[in-house]
Protein backbone atom coordinates (compact mmCIF):
# COMPACT_ATOMS: atom_id res chain seq x y z
CA UNK A 1 0.00 0.00 0.00
CA UNK A 2 1.49 3.36 -1.01
CA UNK A 3 1.58 6.59 1.59
CA UNK A 4 -1.38 8.05 -0.07
CA UNK A 5 -3.31 5.20 -0.28
CA UNK A 6 -2.23 4.79 3.70
CA UNK A 7 -3.13 8.16 4.08
CA UNK A 8 -6.46 7.51 2.48
CA UNK A 9 -7.39 4.68 4.21
CA UNK A 10 -6.83 6.26 7.89
CA UNK A 11 -8.41 9.42 6.60
CA UNK A 12 -11.72 7.22 5.70
CA UNK A 13 -12.17 5.78 9.18
CA UNK A 14 -12.46 8.85 10.60
CA UNK A 15 -15.62 9.53 8.41
CA UNK A 16 -18.56 7.32 9.62
CA UNK A 17 -22.12 7.19 9.88
CA UNK A 18 -23.95 10.53 7.96
CA UNK A 19 -20.66 12.09 6.88
CA UNK A 20 -19.67 8.59 5.17
CA UNK A 21 -21.80 8.94 2.32
CA UNK A 22 -20.12 12.02 1.84
CA UNK A 23 -16.90 10.57 1.90
CA UNK A 24 -14.64 9.38 -1.78
CA UNK A 25 -14.99 5.87 -0.46
CA UNK A 26 -18.66 6.03 -0.91
CA UNK A 27 -19.26 7.87 -4.04
CA UNK A 28 -16.70 5.47 -6.72
CA UNK A 29 -18.54 5.14 -9.66
CA UNK A 30 -19.91 1.76 -10.96
CA UNK A 31 -18.93 -0.06 -14.11
CA UNK A 32 -20.28 1.54 -17.20
CA UNK A 33 -21.10 4.84 -15.67
CA UNK A 34 -21.33 7.68 -18.00
CA UNK A 35 -18.47 10.39 -17.10
CA UNK A 36 -20.41 12.73 -18.98
CA UNK A 37 -23.10 12.76 -16.00
CA UNK A 38 -20.14 14.58 -13.93
CA UNK A 39 -19.76 17.69 -15.73
CA UNK A 40 -23.57 19.41 -15.11
CA UNK A 41 -22.81 18.97 -11.25
CA UNK A 42 -19.63 20.77 -11.89
CA UNK A 43 -21.20 23.44 -14.13
CA UNK A 44 -24.28 23.94 -11.30
CA UNK A 45 -22.40 24.57 -8.80
CA UNK A 46 -20.32 27.09 -10.31
CA UNK A 47 -23.57 28.57 -12.06
CA UNK A 48 -24.08 29.30 -8.03
CA UNK A 49 -21.16 30.69 -6.77
CA UNK A 50 -20.06 32.46 -10.33
CA UNK A 51 -22.81 34.92 -9.42
CA UNK A 52 -20.13 36.61 -7.31
CA UNK A 53 -19.29 38.17 -10.78
CA UNK A 54 -22.27 40.23 -10.57
CA UNK A 55 -21.89 41.56 -7.42
CA UNK A 56 -22.08 44.93 -9.81
CA UNK A 57 -25.37 45.07 -9.80
CA UNK A 58 -26.09 45.49 -6.10
CA UNK A 59 -23.58 48.62 -5.72
CA UNK A 60 -26.54 51.19 -6.61
CA UNK A 61 -28.76 49.48 -4.06
CA UNK A 62 -26.22 48.88 -1.48
CA UNK A 63 -25.02 52.36 -1.85
CA UNK A 64 -28.36 53.96 -1.20
CA UNK A 65 -30.21 51.30 1.30
CA UNK A 66 -30.90 54.20 3.32
CA UNK A 67 -32.29 57.07 0.80
CA UNK A 68 -33.51 54.67 -1.43
CA UNK A 69 -34.05 57.11 -4.67
CA UNK A 70 -30.80 58.62 -3.94
CA UNK A 71 -27.61 58.43 -1.51
CA UNK A 72 -27.92 59.60 2.08
CA UNK A 73 -25.35 60.66 4.09
CA UNK A 74 -25.07 57.79 6.19
CA UNK A 75 -25.61 55.05 3.23
CA UNK A 76 -22.57 53.00 2.59
CA UNK A 77 -19.80 54.35 0.00
CA UNK A 78 -19.34 52.94 -3.05
CA UNK A 79 -15.52 52.11 -2.17
CA UNK A 80 -16.96 50.21 1.13
CA UNK A 81 -19.71 48.11 -1.18
CA UNK A 82 -16.96 47.06 -3.73
CA UNK A 83 -14.85 45.98 -1.37
CA UNK A 84 -17.26 43.14 -0.05
CA UNK A 85 -16.55 41.85 -2.82
CA UNK A 86 -12.89 41.69 -2.88
CA UNK A 87 -12.99 40.39 0.58
CA UNK A 88 -15.01 37.19 -1.06
CA UNK A 89 -12.42 37.28 -3.61
CA UNK A 90 -9.97 37.04 -0.61
CA UNK A 91 -11.29 34.16 1.23
CA UNK A 92 -11.89 32.11 -2.08
CA UNK A 93 -8.35 32.03 -2.70
CA UNK A 94 -7.65 30.96 1.19
CA UNK A 95 -10.25 28.90 1.42
CA UNK A 96 -8.99 27.10 -1.75
CA UNK A 97 -5.39 26.69 -0.39
CA UNK A 98 -6.27 25.06 2.43
CA UNK A 99 -8.86 22.46 1.40
CA UNK A 100 -6.67 21.43 -1.23
CA UNK A 101 -5.10 18.35 0.45
CA UNK A 102 -8.72 17.97 2.25
CA UNK A 103 -10.20 17.36 -0.90
CA UNK A 104 -7.62 14.72 -1.78
CA UNK A 105 -8.31 13.14 1.55
CA UNK A 106 -12.07 13.50 1.47
CA UNK A 107 -13.46 13.80 -2.43
CA UNK A 108 -15.39 16.63 -3.98
CA UNK A 109 -18.85 15.47 -2.29
CA UNK A 110 -17.58 16.44 1.10
CA UNK A 111 -16.23 19.62 -0.52
CA UNK A 112 -19.36 20.58 -2.27
CA UNK A 113 -21.75 20.07 0.62
CA UNK A 114 -19.93 22.40 3.04
CA UNK A 115 -19.25 24.62 0.43
CA UNK A 116 -22.97 24.56 -0.09
CA UNK A 117 -23.85 25.45 3.45
CA UNK A 118 -21.23 28.23 3.58
CA UNK A 119 -22.43 30.28 0.41
CA UNK A 120 -26.05 29.91 0.91
CA UNK A 121 -25.62 30.39 4.73
CA UNK A 122 -23.30 33.60 3.67
CA UNK A 123 -26.35 35.36 1.62
CA UNK A 124 -28.64 34.70 4.78
CA UNK A 125 -26.21 36.43 7.57
CA UNK A 126 -25.57 39.24 4.74
CA UNK A 127 -29.30 39.61 4.47
CA UNK A 128 -29.54 40.77 7.79
CA UNK A 129 -26.80 42.57 7.46
CA UNK A 130 -28.20 44.59 5.30
CA UNK A 131 -31.93 44.90 7.14
CA UNK A 132 -30.22 45.78 10.47
CA UNK A 133 -27.86 48.30 8.02
CA UNK A 134 -25.12 46.96 9.98
CA UNK A 135 -21.78 46.79 7.55
CA UNK A 136 -20.17 44.24 9.12
CA UNK A 137 -22.45 41.71 9.18
CA UNK A 138 -22.34 41.87 5.50
CA UNK A 139 -18.81 41.88 5.24
CA UNK A 140 -19.08 38.33 7.35
CA UNK A 141 -21.49 36.97 5.62
CA UNK A 142 -20.81 37.56 2.34
CA UNK A 143 -17.57 38.25 2.64
CA UNK A 144 -15.64 35.84 4.85
CA UNK A 145 -18.57 32.78 5.05
CA UNK A 146 -19.64 33.08 1.23
CA UNK A 147 -15.92 33.57 0.21
CA UNK A 148 -15.01 30.45 1.71
CA UNK A 149 -17.69 28.55 -0.01
CA UNK A 150 -16.53 30.12 -3.12
CA UNK A 151 -13.10 28.91 -2.40
CA UNK A 152 -14.57 25.11 -1.44
CA UNK A 153 -16.98 25.31 -4.44
CA UNK A 154 -14.39 26.37 -7.12
CA UNK A 155 -11.62 23.82 -6.42
CA UNK A 156 -14.00 20.46 -5.92
CA UNK A 157 -14.55 19.69 -9.31
CA UNK A 158 -11.12 20.70 -10.65
CA UNK A 159 -9.13 17.19 -10.24
CA UNK A 160 -12.06 15.53 -10.77
CA UNK A 161 -12.94 15.53 -14.04
CA UNK A 162 -9.02 15.83 -15.20
CA UNK A 163 -8.96 12.40 -13.80
CA UNK A 164 -12.25 12.00 -15.96
CA UNK A 165 -11.31 13.41 -18.95
CA UNK A 166 -7.57 12.38 -19.07
CA UNK A 167 -7.87 12.40 -22.86
CA UNK A 168 -8.55 16.30 -22.69
CA UNK A 169 -7.52 18.42 -19.93
CA UNK A 170 -8.18 21.76 -21.31
CA UNK A 171 -11.40 20.81 -21.88
CA UNK A 172 -12.38 19.07 -18.75
CA UNK A 173 -11.08 22.40 -16.89
CA UNK A 174 -12.83 24.43 -19.17
CA UNK A 175 -15.95 22.65 -18.32
CA UNK A 176 -15.01 22.03 -15.06
CA UNK A 177 -14.63 26.26 -14.34
CA UNK A 178 -17.14 27.75 -17.38
CA UNK A 179 -19.93 27.65 -14.80
CA UNK A 180 -18.70 30.08 -12.78
CA UNK A 181 -17.95 32.37 -16.11
CA UNK A 182 -21.74 31.98 -16.70
CA UNK A 183 -22.88 32.11 -13.12
CA UNK A 184 -23.59 36.28 -13.51
CA UNK A 185 -25.62 35.28 -16.87
CA UNK A 186 -28.29 33.89 -14.90
CA UNK A 187 -27.22 35.85 -11.50
CA UNK A 188 -27.56 39.25 -13.05
CA UNK A 189 -31.14 39.35 -14.63
CA UNK A 190 -32.49 37.38 -11.37
CA UNK A 191 -30.73 39.92 -8.96
CA UNK A 192 -32.34 42.94 -11.13
CA UNK A 193 -35.90 40.98 -11.13
CA UNK A 194 -35.99 40.46 -7.53
CA UNK A 195 -34.86 43.89 -6.49
CA UNK A 196 -37.45 45.43 -8.40
CA UNK A 197 -39.99 43.03 -6.84
CA UNK A 198 -38.90 43.92 -3.31
CA UNK A 199 -38.37 47.39 -3.59
CA UNK A 200 -40.67 50.02 -1.73
CA UNK A 201 -40.47 53.61 -2.69
CA UNK A 202 -39.90 56.29 0.13
CA UNK A 203 -42.39 58.95 1.34
CA UNK A 204 -42.49 61.90 -1.41
CA UNK A 205 -42.57 65.76 0.36
CA UNK A 206 -42.77 67.23 -2.85
CA UNK A 207 -41.22 69.26 -5.47
CA UNK A 208 -37.40 70.73 -4.20
CA UNK A 209 -39.22 74.61 -4.51
CA UNK A 210 -41.82 73.58 -2.60
CA UNK A 211 -40.12 71.86 0.67
CA UNK A 212 -38.34 74.26 2.82
CA UNK A 213 -34.92 72.66 3.12
CA UNK A 214 -31.50 73.86 5.12
CA UNK A 215 -28.47 72.36 5.74
CA UNK A 216 -26.45 71.04 8.36
CA UNK A 217 -22.58 69.70 8.61
CA UNK A 218 -23.00 68.63 4.58
CA UNK A 219 -26.82 66.67 5.14
CA UNK A 220 -30.26 68.32 3.84
CA UNK A 221 -33.01 68.34 6.01
CA UNK A 222 -36.65 69.19 5.40
CA UNK A 223 -38.59 71.83 7.78
CA UNK A 224 -42.18 69.73 8.08
CA UNK A 225 -45.12 70.17 10.37
CA UNK A 226 -43.91 67.21 12.22
CA UNK A 227 -40.05 68.16 12.80
CA UNK A 228 -37.06 68.20 11.01
CA UNK A 229 -36.21 65.23 8.71
CA UNK A 230 -33.32 64.01 6.88
CA UNK A 231 -33.92 64.28 2.81
CA UNK A 232 -32.59 63.55 0.05
CA UNK A 233 -33.19 65.44 -3.54
CA UNK A 234 -34.21 63.01 -6.45
CA UNK A 235 -33.58 64.08 -9.92
CA UNK A 236 -36.56 63.39 -12.76
CA UNK A 237 -33.88 60.28 -13.73
CA UNK A 238 -33.66 58.91 -10.35
CA UNK A 239 -37.20 58.95 -9.48
CA UNK A 240 -38.23 57.23 -12.84
CA UNK A 241 -36.29 54.28 -11.61
CA UNK A 242 -38.51 53.83 -8.63
CA UNK A 243 -41.09 51.10 -8.56
CA UNK A 244 -44.04 52.32 -10.74
CA UNK A 245 -42.00 55.73 -11.38
CA UNK A 246 -41.64 58.52 -9.48
CA UNK A 247 -41.20 62.34 -10.04
CA UNK A 248 -38.66 64.24 -9.16
CA UNK A 249 -38.24 66.16 -5.67
CA UNK A 250 -38.10 65.86 -1.96
CA UNK A 251 -37.57 62.15 0.00
CA UNK A 252 -37.50 61.20 2.92
CA UNK A 253 -34.70 59.29 4.14
CA UNK A 254 -34.94 55.91 5.87
CA UNK A 255 -38.62 55.18 4.67
CA UNK A 256 -38.35 53.06 1.40
CA UNK A 257 -36.48 50.00 0.45
CA UNK A 258 -34.44 49.20 -1.90
CA UNK A 259 -35.15 45.11 -1.58
CA UNK A 260 -31.23 43.99 -0.92
CA UNK A 261 -31.97 42.37 2.04
CA UNK A 262 -35.17 40.44 1.01
CA UNK A 263 -33.22 39.42 -2.18
CA UNK A 264 -30.05 38.42 -0.57
CA UNK A 265 -32.64 35.88 2.02
CA UNK A 266 -34.09 34.52 -1.53
CA UNK A 267 -30.55 34.46 -3.09
CA UNK A 268 -28.89 31.77 -0.22
CA UNK A 269 -32.10 29.70 0.34
CA UNK A 270 -32.27 28.81 -3.47
CA UNK A 271 -28.49 28.43 -3.53
CA UNK A 272 -28.26 26.20 -0.55
CA UNK A 273 -30.43 23.90 -2.24
CA UNK A 274 -29.38 23.69 -5.66
CA UNK A 275 -25.66 23.81 -4.64
CA UNK A 276 -26.35 19.95 -2.42
CA UNK A 277 -28.48 18.52 -5.22
CA UNK A 278 -25.13 19.20 -7.21
CA UNK A 279 -22.29 17.63 -4.45
CA UNK A 280 -24.73 15.04 -4.19
CA UNK A 281 -24.16 14.07 -7.97
CA UNK A 282 -20.72 14.10 -7.41
CA UNK A 283 -18.82 10.57 -8.53
CA UNK A 284 -15.24 9.59 -8.93
CA UNK A 285 -13.79 7.00 -11.03
CA UNK A 286 -11.93 3.74 -9.33
CA UNK A 287 -8.72 3.60 -9.34
CA UNK A 288 -6.84 2.97 -12.89
CA UNK A 289 -9.82 3.97 -14.54
CA UNK A 290 -9.24 5.58 -17.87
CA UNK A 291 -11.92 6.37 -21.02
CA UNK A 292 -11.90 3.16 -23.20
CA UNK A 293 -9.45 3.01 -25.86
CA UNK A 294 -7.75 5.76 -24.90
CA UNK A 295 -4.32 5.37 -24.62
CA UNK A 296 -1.70 8.00 -23.26
CA UNK A 297 0.02 9.39 -26.36
CA UNK A 298 4.17 10.17 -26.32
CA UNK A 299 4.69 13.40 -24.92
CA UNK A 300 5.67 15.82 -27.83
CA UNK A 301 6.17 19.10 -26.23
CA UNK A 302 8.90 19.22 -23.43
CA UNK A 303 6.32 21.79 -21.86
CA UNK A 304 4.59 18.79 -20.93
CA UNK A 305 5.51 15.82 -18.30
CA UNK A 306 4.63 13.00 -17.14
CA UNK A 307 6.11 12.69 -13.59
CA UNK A 308 4.35 14.15 -10.76
CA UNK A 309 5.83 16.82 -8.38
CA UNK A 310 4.57 16.66 -4.56
CA UNK A 311 2.14 19.41 -3.60
CA UNK A 312 4.72 20.78 -0.75
CA UNK A 313 7.80 20.52 -3.72
CA UNK A 314 5.67 22.65 -5.94
CA UNK A 315 6.08 25.41 -3.76
CA UNK A 316 9.78 25.08 -3.90
CA UNK A 317 10.24 25.65 -7.89
CA UNK A 318 10.33 29.01 -9.91
CA UNK A 319 7.45 27.62 -12.18
CA UNK A 320 4.65 28.14 -9.55
CA UNK A 321 5.51 31.41 -8.43
CA UNK A 322 6.00 32.39 -12.33
CA UNK A 323 2.42 30.84 -12.97
CA UNK A 324 1.33 32.56 -9.22
CA UNK A 325 2.11 36.22 -11.33
CA UNK A 326 0.44 35.38 -13.89
CA UNK A 327 -2.68 34.86 -12.54
CA UNK A 328 -2.39 37.19 -10.47
CA UNK A 329 -1.73 39.94 -12.70
CA UNK A 330 -4.24 38.81 -15.05
CA UNK A 331 -6.86 38.48 -12.43
CA UNK A 332 -6.13 42.07 -10.71
CA UNK A 333 -7.04 43.41 -14.56
CA UNK A 334 -10.00 41.88 -14.82
CA UNK A 335 -11.60 41.58 -11.70
CA UNK A 336 -12.01 45.29 -10.42
CA UNK A 337 -13.38 46.03 -13.90
CA UNK A 338 -15.94 43.41 -13.48
CA UNK A 339 -16.86 44.71 -9.39
CA UNK A 340 -17.89 48.15 -10.75
CA UNK A 341 -18.84 47.34 -14.27
CA UNK A 342 -22.47 49.02 -14.52
CA UNK A 343 -21.35 51.66 -12.77
CA UNK A 344 -18.29 52.09 -15.35
CA UNK A 345 -20.78 51.75 -18.40
CA UNK A 346 -23.22 54.49 -17.25
CA UNK A 347 -19.86 56.49 -16.32
CA UNK A 348 -18.18 56.25 -19.31
CA UNK A 349 -21.32 56.43 -21.97
CA UNK A 350 -24.16 57.42 -19.50
CA UNK A 351 -23.91 61.30 -19.37
CA UNK A 352 -23.18 61.03 -23.53
CA UNK A 353 -25.77 59.07 -24.73
CA UNK A 354 -28.58 58.96 -22.40
CA UNK A 355 -30.75 57.73 -25.22
CA UNK A 356 -28.97 54.24 -25.60
CA UNK A 357 -26.90 53.92 -22.15
CA UNK A 358 -29.93 53.42 -19.67
CA UNK A 359 -30.20 51.49 -16.51
CA UNK A 360 -30.62 48.73 -18.80
CA UNK A 361 -28.72 48.68 -20.70
CA UNK A 362 -25.84 48.99 -17.73
CA UNK A 363 -27.63 46.11 -16.82
CA UNK A 364 -27.16 43.75 -20.29
CA UNK A 365 -23.33 44.54 -20.49
CA UNK A 366 -22.90 42.92 -16.85
CA UNK A 367 -24.81 40.43 -18.49
CA UNK A 368 -23.03 40.21 -21.39
CA UNK A 369 -19.76 40.19 -19.37
CA UNK A 370 -20.44 36.86 -18.21
CA UNK A 371 -21.67 35.31 -21.46
CA UNK A 372 -17.81 36.20 -22.80
CA UNK A 373 -16.37 34.99 -19.47
CA UNK A 374 -18.25 31.71 -19.69
CA UNK A 375 -17.48 30.98 -23.20
CA UNK A 376 -14.03 32.32 -22.96
CA UNK A 377 -13.37 30.08 -20.09
CA UNK A 378 -14.22 26.90 -22.62
CA UNK A 379 -12.79 28.15 -25.60
CA UNK A 380 -9.54 28.91 -24.61
CA UNK A 381 -9.29 26.66 -22.23
CA UNK A 382 -9.86 23.57 -25.34
CA UNK A 383 -8.11 25.41 -27.60
CA UNK A 384 -4.65 25.23 -26.01
CA UNK A 385 -5.47 21.51 -26.27
CA UNK A 386 -3.73 22.26 -29.60
CA UNK A 387 -1.89 25.33 -29.52
CA UNK A 388 -0.45 24.75 -25.79
CA UNK A 389 -0.46 26.68 -23.16
CA UNK A 390 2.28 28.82 -22.92
CA UNK A 391 1.44 30.09 -26.89
CA UNK A 392 -2.36 30.69 -25.51
CA UNK A 393 -1.43 32.73 -22.03
CA UNK A 394 1.38 35.15 -24.92
CA UNK A 395 -2.01 35.97 -26.80
CA UNK A 396 -3.69 36.64 -23.17
CA UNK A 397 -1.48 39.26 -22.54
CA UNK A 398 -0.32 40.55 -25.51
CA UNK A 399 -3.65 41.06 -27.17
CA UNK A 400 -5.25 42.13 -23.87
CA UNK A 401 -2.45 45.05 -23.73
CA UNK A 402 -4.14 46.42 -26.67
CA UNK A 403 -7.58 46.41 -25.80
CA UNK A 404 -6.80 47.73 -21.95
CA UNK A 405 -4.48 50.93 -23.95
CA UNK A 406 -7.85 51.42 -26.34
CA UNK A 407 -11.00 51.71 -23.81
CA UNK A 408 -9.58 55.38 -22.69
CA UNK A 409 -9.45 56.21 -26.66
CA UNK A 410 -13.13 54.44 -26.93
CA UNK A 411 -13.85 56.54 -23.79
CA UNK A 412 -12.54 59.80 -24.58
CA UNK A 413 -13.38 60.20 -27.94
CA UNK A 414 -17.07 59.21 -26.97
CA UNK A 415 -17.30 61.80 -25.21
CA UNK A 416 -16.26 64.32 -27.73
CA UNK A 417 -18.07 63.16 -30.53
CA UNK A 418 -20.73 61.01 -28.59
CA UNK A 419 -21.33 58.13 -31.58
CA UNK A 420 -22.15 54.40 -31.18
CA UNK A 421 -19.26 53.57 -33.03
CA UNK A 422 -17.05 54.44 -30.01
CA UNK A 423 -19.67 52.64 -27.68
CA UNK A 424 -19.31 49.46 -30.04
CA UNK A 425 -15.63 49.48 -30.02
CA UNK A 426 -15.07 49.99 -26.19
CA UNK A 427 -17.98 47.01 -25.72
CA UNK A 428 -16.34 44.77 -28.28
CA UNK A 429 -12.78 45.42 -26.29
CA UNK A 430 -14.42 44.54 -22.60
CA UNK A 431 -16.02 41.66 -24.04
CA UNK A 432 -12.79 40.19 -25.85
CA UNK A 433 -10.73 40.99 -22.42
CA UNK A 434 -13.04 39.30 -20.48
CA UNK A 435 -12.97 35.97 -22.36
CA UNK A 436 -9.16 35.89 -22.32
CA UNK A 437 -9.79 37.11 -18.45
CA UNK A 438 -12.13 33.94 -18.11
CA UNK A 439 -10.08 31.32 -20.65
CA UNK A 440 -7.33 31.93 -17.93
CA UNK A 441 -9.19 30.63 -15.35
CA UNK A 442 -9.77 27.61 -17.07
CA UNK A 443 -6.59 26.91 -18.81
CA UNK A 444 -4.73 27.27 -15.58
CA UNK A 445 -5.60 23.89 -14.23
CA UNK A 446 -4.39 22.14 -17.53
CA UNK A 447 -0.97 24.05 -16.84
CA UNK A 448 -0.28 23.07 -13.65
CA UNK A 449 -1.11 19.52 -14.80
CA UNK A 450 1.53 20.07 -17.84
CA UNK A 451 3.91 21.37 -15.31
CA UNK A 452 3.67 19.59 -12.06
CA UNK A 453 1.65 16.29 -13.41
CA UNK A 454 -1.66 14.81 -12.52
CA UNK A 455 -1.26 13.33 -9.10
CA UNK A 456 -1.63 17.05 -6.65
CA UNK A 457 -2.59 19.08 -9.75
CA UNK A 458 -5.85 20.07 -7.38
CA UNK A 459 -4.31 20.76 -3.73
CA UNK A 460 -1.68 22.77 -6.12
CA UNK A 461 -4.58 24.65 -8.37
CA UNK A 462 -5.71 25.57 -4.54
CA UNK A 463 -2.77 26.92 -3.63
CA UNK A 464 -2.64 28.99 -7.10
CA UNK A 465 -5.40 30.46 -5.92
CA UNK A 466 -3.98 32.29 -3.48
CA UNK A 467 -3.09 34.88 -6.65
CA UNK A 468 -6.74 35.51 -6.99
CA UNK A 469 -7.21 36.28 -3.13
CA UNK A 470 -3.95 39.09 -3.77
CA UNK A 471 -5.62 39.75 -7.15
CA UNK A 472 -9.17 40.62 -4.98
CA UNK A 473 -7.24 43.15 -3.24
CA UNK A 474 -5.42 45.03 -5.79
CA UNK A 475 -8.15 45.25 -7.91
CA UNK A 476 -11.02 46.60 -6.40
CA UNK A 477 -8.58 48.79 -4.89
CA UNK A 478 -6.99 50.28 -7.70
CA UNK A 479 -10.00 50.94 -9.79
CA UNK A 480 -11.54 52.38 -6.80
CA UNK A 481 -9.05 54.76 -5.73
CA UNK A 482 -7.76 55.38 -9.43
CA UNK A 483 -11.37 56.36 -9.74
CA UNK A 484 -12.04 58.64 -6.70
CA UNK A 485 -8.62 60.60 -7.28
CA UNK A 486 -10.30 61.09 -10.54
CA UNK A 487 -13.28 62.06 -9.17
CA UNK A 488 -11.97 64.61 -6.35
CA UNK A 489 -9.66 66.37 -8.87
CA UNK A 490 -13.03 66.45 -10.98
CA UNK A 491 -15.37 68.09 -8.67
CA UNK A 492 -12.57 70.43 -7.71
CA UNK A 493 -12.49 71.57 -11.16
CA UNK A 494 -15.86 71.87 -11.67
CA UNK A 495 -16.07 73.66 -8.46
CA UNK A 496 -13.62 76.24 -9.63
CA UNK A 497 -15.18 77.24 -13.23
CA UNK A 498 -18.89 77.76 -11.09
CA UNK A 499 -20.13 80.82 -9.69
CA UNK A 500 -20.03 81.39 -5.90
CA UNK A 501 -23.29 82.11 -5.62
CA UNK A 502 -25.00 79.69 -8.03
CA UNK A 503 -23.50 76.89 -6.07
CA UNK A 504 -24.15 78.85 -2.62
CA UNK A 505 -27.78 78.43 -3.95
CA UNK A 506 -28.05 75.03 -5.10
CA UNK A 507 -26.41 73.92 -2.60
CA UNK A 508 -27.01 75.78 0.57
CA UNK A 509 -23.40 76.70 1.87
CA UNK A 510 -20.44 78.04 0.41
CA UNK A 511 -17.30 76.84 -1.77
CA UNK A 512 -15.53 76.42 1.56
CA UNK A 513 -17.56 73.49 2.43
CA UNK A 514 -17.08 71.80 -0.53
CA UNK A 515 -15.02 68.70 0.86
CA UNK A 516 -17.98 68.47 3.36
CA UNK A 517 -20.16 68.65 0.83
CA UNK A 518 -18.60 65.97 -0.91
CA UNK A 519 -18.59 63.47 1.85
CA UNK A 520 -22.05 63.83 2.66
CA UNK A 521 -22.63 63.00 -0.73
CA UNK A 522 -24.71 66.52 -1.26
CA UNK A 523 -22.23 67.52 -3.68
CA UNK A 524 -21.68 65.01 -6.82
CA UNK A 525 -20.53 65.40 -10.69
CA UNK A 526 -23.78 65.20 -11.64
CA UNK A 527 -24.72 67.95 -9.44
CA UNK A 528 -22.46 70.41 -10.13
CA UNK A 529 -22.58 69.95 -14.35
CA UNK A 530 -26.79 70.91 -14.18
CA UNK A 531 -25.03 74.51 -13.04
CA UNK A 532 -21.90 74.78 -14.63
CA UNK A 533 -21.50 77.23 -17.30
CA UNK A 534 -22.50 76.43 -20.70
CA UNK A 535 -19.98 74.45 -22.88
CA UNK A 536 -18.40 72.68 -19.70
CA UNK A 537 -16.86 68.96 -20.47
CA UNK A 538 -17.95 66.62 -18.54
CA UNK A 539 -15.82 64.87 -16.42
CA UNK A 540 -17.41 61.28 -16.01
CA UNK A 541 -16.19 59.45 -19.09
CA UNK A 542 -12.83 59.73 -18.06
CA UNK A 543 -13.02 58.84 -14.73
CA UNK A 544 -11.13 55.10 -15.77
CA UNK A 545 -8.52 56.43 -18.41
CA UNK A 546 -5.61 55.74 -15.29
CA UNK A 547 -7.05 52.39 -14.14
CA UNK A 548 -6.58 51.16 -17.76
CA UNK A 549 -3.66 52.66 -18.33
CA UNK A 550 -1.88 50.39 -14.85
CA UNK A 551 -3.76 47.40 -15.85
CA UNK A 552 -2.24 47.01 -19.36
CA UNK A 553 1.28 47.71 -17.80
CA UNK A 554 0.36 44.70 -15.45
CA UNK A 555 -0.37 42.36 -18.46
CA UNK A 556 3.03 43.14 -20.08
CA UNK A 557 4.41 42.07 -16.79
CA UNK A 558 2.69 39.11 -16.84
CA UNK A 559 3.87 38.43 -20.65
CA UNK A 560 7.40 38.19 -19.26
CA UNK A 561 7.05 35.51 -16.84
CA UNK A 562 4.98 33.48 -18.72
CA UNK A 563 7.83 34.03 -21.73
CA UNK A 564 10.22 32.65 -19.19
CA UNK A 565 8.70 29.42 -17.97
CA UNK A 566 10.64 26.43 -18.50
CA UNK A 567 9.74 22.73 -17.18
CA UNK A 568 10.35 22.06 -13.69
CA UNK A 569 13.85 20.09 -13.16
CA UNK A 570 14.07 16.68 -12.59
CA UNK A 571 14.73 17.16 -8.76
CA UNK A 572 11.55 18.18 -7.64
CA UNK A 573 9.68 14.84 -9.34
CA UNK A 574 8.71 12.29 -6.97
CA UNK A 575 11.91 9.47 -6.86
CA UNK A 576 9.27 6.63 -5.90
CA UNK A 577 7.83 5.04 -8.74
CA UNK A 578 5.11 3.48 -6.91
CA UNK A 579 4.21 6.69 -5.28
CA UNK A 580 3.82 8.45 -8.99
CA UNK A 581 1.48 6.52 -10.23
CA UNK A 582 -1.07 7.36 -7.53
CA UNK A 583 -3.84 8.81 -9.09
CA UNK A 584 -5.36 12.37 -7.72
CA UNK A 585 -8.51 11.70 -5.81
Amino acid sequence: MTKDMAGGSRGSGAYRGLLGILHKDHIVAPEGFNRWLVPPASIAIHLCIGSVYAWSVFNPALSRQLGVVAPAAEDWSLGAVVWIFSVAIVFLGLSAAFAGKWLEQVGPRMVGVVAALLWGGGFIVGSAGIATHQLWLLYLGYGVLGGCGLGLGYVSPVSTLIRWFPDRRGMATGMAIMGFGGGAMIAAPLKGWLLNLFERAPAYLGPREAVATVTENGRLFAETASGRLEVVIASAAQAAELPGGGEAGVYVVGTGDTGAAATFLVLGVAYLVVMMIAAFSYRVPREGWTPEGWQPKPVASGMITQKNVHIDQALKTPQFWKLWVMLCFNVTAGIGVIGVAKTMMSDIYGTTMPWIVTGAFASTYVLMISVFNMLGRFFWASASDYIGRKLTYATFFLLGTILYLSIPFFATAGAANPSILYLAGFYIATMIIFSMYGGGFATIPAYLADMFGTMHVGGIHGRLLTAWSTAGVLGPLAITSLRQMSVGNAIEDLAAKIDPEAFHTAFGAPVAQLQELVAAKTVTIAKLMEIAPPGTVDPTPGLYNTTMYCMAALLVVAFFANLAIRPVRERHHHNEPELAAVPVE
